[in-house]
């Protein structure tokens, strides 16, 4: 008995954006490491790259996330 089912049958209502094909697809046809998702409407999943690109910028600027600076090696002489 499988443990993990591959869902072979889309689910109306989930839409994913293929990384790999660039395009909105409704149900998993592609690989979950070619996809981002679950959106809840097709408009949103058109717009999954901008998101992603947005929250990047978010977590790059956010001060709870930052390392302390890397101390450059020329600066100990």
């Amino acid at each position: 008995m499988a443990l993990f089912k591959k869902r072979t049958v889309a689910k109306a209502g989930e839409w994913y954006y293929c990384l790999q094909h660039q395009k909105v697809e409704e149900g998993p046809e592609c690989p979950a490491k070619d996809r981002f998702g679950p959106y809840a409407t097709r408009e949103e999943a058109e717009h999954a790259m901008e998101i992603a690109r947005e929250r990047n910028l978010q977590w790059e600027n956010d001060p709870r996330w930052h390392d302390a600076p890397a101390k450059d090696s020329s600066d100990e002489d």
